[in-house]
């Protein structure tokens, strides 16, 4: 749960897991705050407990959030700060695998960010970002949004942009998801999933100067590389 080192990026599918969402202020983990947390615990795939909280992030909600999220100023005034929830979200969650859609790219960073900032400490939980995973299952894709997914599998996107509405949206995805992953989904066909030997990240092919090669996902922190 806390510690000093960082969990690692997994790709794959679990049967127990915390599916969770943030709605921010913006988009930078280094300026905006956290408005809004939910999550769903997970066990066998199905949920069995929910966890749902405003923020007060001490100052205005930008216009163009709250046209996105629909979070206003009045809505998080009587909120608690995050300092004071992300205690009651840590116990939620425990050691349990984190489940989410972008979230190393976004939600992650902000989790790094306070609990290091409130706690002194970093998040230890193992996660699974359903974007990498999606990129394996649908490769051929334009676009992997949250919504994407959920359309294509007939999932409605009702009250889509609130943090606990996105969870139980992106846990039907995810249990989906693993299908695919195990060859028994929609494409009928299972695919190729590697993973680096030195962070356990997943290996992707990519296009070099001398042709295909797998390369870690996890560039530039691991370098590692393979001959095709």
């Amino acid at each position: 749960m806390l510690g000093s080192t960082k969990g690692k990026s997994l790709c794959q599918y679990v049967p127990d897991y915390v599916l969770y969402d943030l709605e921010t202020t913006g988009t930078s983990c280094y300026y905006d705050e956290v408005i809004e947390i939910s999550a769903v615990k997970v066990r066998g795939g199905k949920v069995v407990d929910e966890f749902n909280e405003l923020v007060n992030p001490k100052r205005p909600i930008p216009y163009a959030a709250s046209m996105v999220n629909h979070i206003s100023d009045e809505m998080v005034a009587g909120a608690p700060v995050f300092s004071e929830i992300l205690p009651e979200f840590l116990a939620f969650i425990g050691d349990d695998v984190l489940v989410g859609h972008n979230i190393k790219s976004f939600d992650m960073k902000f989790l790094y960010r306070d609990c290091e900032k409130y706690l002194n400490q970093t998040l230890t939980n193992d996660y699974v970002d359903t974007l990498a995973v999606a990129k394996i299952c649908f490769p051929d894709w334009k676009h992997r949004r949250l919504s994407d997914l959920a359309e294509y599998y007939g999932i409605s996107t009702a009250g889509a942009h609130r943090a606990l509405t996105d969870c139980k949206m992106n846990q039907r995805v995810y249990e989906l998801l693993g299908r695919e992953l195990a060859g028994e989904g929609t494409t009928g066909v299972k695919p190729e999933i590697r993973s680096c030997p030195m962070c356990g990240r997943p290996l992707k092919k990519r296009n070099g100067r001398y042709g295909e090669f797998w390369g870690c996902t996890g560039f530039p922190e691991c370098r590692h590389t393979e001959n095709v």
